[in-house]
Order: structure tokens, then sequence, then C-alpha cells
């Protein structure tokens, strides 16, 4: 990455809804995903008004100078959580029994074309590690595509320390995904 990126963190939806959902669109839209319903901008942004309204949601976006280059964002499971529910092979009740303090969801990790890959020298990578920084749940655990990119991006998690633990589909018309986890937190 050139120059120098900051990072600003949020809890409120409302002033991060246009910056996050514009750049779903510009990056879904880059990988010719727009033309399905479950990554429609109308759609994206009901899942992330659904996320934000969870207790300890949070969001963070990079900037190179007053340019965003993308962002993060994710929420403690609670008691309550559906999260483990769609799993394809139940887990443990004591792998799966959440607190509010225990596990983050790492709902969704973005990054603009100029910042990804050899041009990004890390974008995606650092923006995730800006987000742990401050957190204090125990682990954390994500969905990914596993045929995406021919798998070069659940790659990716395992090698940022994610382990594959299941499979799920959350949504009817969601592709079937990894559920991963890293344990310990950092």
């Amino acid at each position: 990455m050139n120059g120098t990126v900051t990072y600003r963190r949020t809890s409120d939806v409302e002033s991060v809804r246009e910056l996050i959902v514009g750049i779903h669109v510009e990056v879904r839209g880059e990988f010719g995903l727009m033309g399905d319903p479950f990554y429609a901008p109308e759609r994206f942004s009901d899942r992330l008004t659904t996320y934000a309204s969870r207790p300890g949601w949070e969001a963070v976006v990079g900037y190179a100078g007053d340019e965003p280059i993308g962002y993060v964002f994710a929420v403690p499971l609670g008691a309550d959580t559906g999260w483990w529910k769609s799993e394809k092979e139940p887990l443990p009740a004591e792998y799966t029994a959440e607190d509010g303090g225990r596990t983050l969801a790492l709902n969704e990790i973005l990054v603009r074309q100029q910042w990804r890959g050899a041009h990004g020298k890390g974008a995606a990578h650092a923006l995730h590690e800006e987000l742990l920084r401050e957190r204090r749940e125990k682990r954390v655990t994500l969905l990914v595509n596993p045929l995406r990119s021919d798998g070069r991006l659940k790659a990716v998690y395992e090698a940022w320390g994610y382990k594959q633990v299941g499979s799920q589909q959350p949504f009817a018309d969601s592709p079937v995904f990894a559920s991963m986890m890293r344990d310990p937190l950092r």
C-alpha cells in the first residue's frame, strides 16, 4: 500500500452504511455477482441492518488519505444466535454455546481493487487485525464460499489462522459456505 492507512472504528451503522453498500456493489460487481439476488444492494443493506442491530456490532473502515480502501464488520454471537443452526452436520453443543462474549462473527470484509493482491500488500489482513485488536472475545468465526476464486479465498483465511469446522447454508439462496474458526482470537 502506498502511504499511510488510517482506520476508523464505529458502532453507528448509519455513519458508514452508504460507504459500505457502495464498496459492496463495486467489489461484488467486479466479480460478476450483482445479478445474483443474494448480493443485491437492498438485500445486502437489509443484512447489514440485522447485523448492526445486535449488541457489540462494530465496523472498521480503512482509508488511504481520504479514499476508503475497504471495510470489515463483525458482531459477537449472543446466547440466542442462529449462527450455528444452519450447519450441515451439527457441531457439539459445548462448541456452539454462545454468551455474547465468547465468539465474534466476522460478517464481511471487502477491499477495493486497487488495494487488493500484490498492490495491496495485505490491506485485507491489516483491516482484519485492526478489527480484532480491540475485541475481547475469545475466538472469531467467519463463513467463506470455498469455491470462490478456486479456493484461494479460503486459503487466505487459513493462512490467517482459521480452520474449517463445518459447512452451512444460512439462507435458502446463499452459497454453501465453509464455517471457519480462529481460536484463540489473537
